[in-house]
């Protein structure tokens, strides 16, 4: 292996490492705020890469169809919920223009925009927009559907919904997008040499957005009500329940964000590589392995595993890539031996 061999190994391994610190963060934002180990966020990559793919190519995306439909059956769960309990009657008919409008309208319009708009003729930043609105808004609507009304199980009852939800969704991928892979346009053919080591323009712009990202959730946390709310949340959801902090909409918000940032890594891995309705689980995992490194409670150590994750990926597919995978998820396990070892066993919340 010479100079140049590693230079191209380090510069791959660090942008798909920075993809798996995005996915990480999301995994330890959703356990830390719900509890819930958040399997279908490989699905929400996948949505996005596979969205964006049938928008260039001109293709109304089933992802749209999805969308309606989940705000339809949201919007006949919010209504039961509060049918059933006579003083949010009140509230309901109250939010009512609201809940029809964001549950059924929007994503009616968005759907009517992926029939009638030539979609291949929009600028990309418009159809990553467009990619964007049509997959983000399925997190908190999967949040009220299927994990809300269990809010307060057990952490082993939320994961096995959290396997049900990534099994339908895996279904739900192959009929709307079919077995084949996609993969979407490059951002840029820009290639250009440090020092002597060539860099693609393409990985620039993966890690520059990735550490935009990072920089706007650290500032969302660290400087808004809403963000130390999710924070609160995060530490002690008794404590925030006592203090006013709602905790289902903290729920929604955590599942909004993971299924952005889901998307978002799905776009940026795109044209890199082929994304199939399954693979996105894949990518996940790796995303998870991260969070194991941080415990699915720190942030910081989370995106260093993650980015290790994505070195160690890079040096085994050079070395031995068909035991790449392998030997990516093989060092997961003296991860959990030594957590399992250190930490302290603590009694779940009521």
């Amino acid at each position: 292996m010479d100079a140049s061999i590693l230079t191209v190994l380090v510069q791959d391994g660090i942008t798909t490492g920075a993809i798996y610190a995005l996915l990480s963060l999301a995994l330890v934002l959703v356990f830390s705020v719900t509890r819930v180990i958040f399997l279908p966020q490989g699905e929400f990559v996948a949505f996005g890469a596979l969205t964006l793919a049938a928008i260039q190519n001109g293709q109304a995306p089933g992802s749209a169809v999805l969308l309606l439909a989940l705000g339809c059956v949201t919007l006949v769960v919010e209504a039961g919920s509060a049918l059933r309990l006579p003083q949010s009657r009140a509230r309901l008919r109250r939010r009512w223009p609201w809940m029809l409008a964001t549950h059924v309208l929007v994503p009616l319009l968005v759907v009517g925009i992926t029939r009638y708009v030539a979609l291949q003729t929009l600028a990309m930043p418009l159809q990553i927009v467009l990619a964007l609105l049509i997959v983000v808004p399925m997190g908190p609507m999967i949040y009220r559907v299927a994990y809300q009304p269990l809010a307060h199980s057990s952490v082993l009852v939320l994961l096995i919904v959290s396997l049900g939800v990534h099994l339908a969704m895996v279904g739900l991928g192959l009929l709307m997008f079919g077995p084949e892979g996609s993969n979407t346009r490059p951002f840029t053919d820009l290639q250009f040499n440090l020092g002597e080591s060539p860099v693609s323009g393409q990985s620039v712009i993966v890690l520059v957005t990735v550490a935009a990202l990072i920089a706007v959730i650290y500032l969302f946390f660290e400087r808004t009500l809403t963000g130390k709310a999710l924070r609160a949340t995060a530490v002690n959801r008794l404590g925030a329940r006592l203090v006013g902090v709602g905790i289902n909409q903290a729920g929604k918000l955590s599942f909004a964000m993971a299924a952005g940032i889901g998307a978002l890594c799905g776009i940026l891995i795109a044209p890199f590589t082929i994304v199939n309705y399954e693979s996105g689980f894949i990518i996940a995992l790796k995303g998870f392995v991260g969070a194991i490194f941080g415990g699915l409670a720190s942030y910081p150590l989370a995106a260093l595993g993650a980015v290790s994750v994505g070195l160690v990926e890079s040096f085994s597919s050079f070395w031995a890539s068909s035991f790449k995978e392998l030997i990516v998820f093989t060092v997961i396990l003296p991860i959990l031996l030594w957590r399992s070892l250190t930490s302290h066993h603590i009694d779940e919340e009521a």
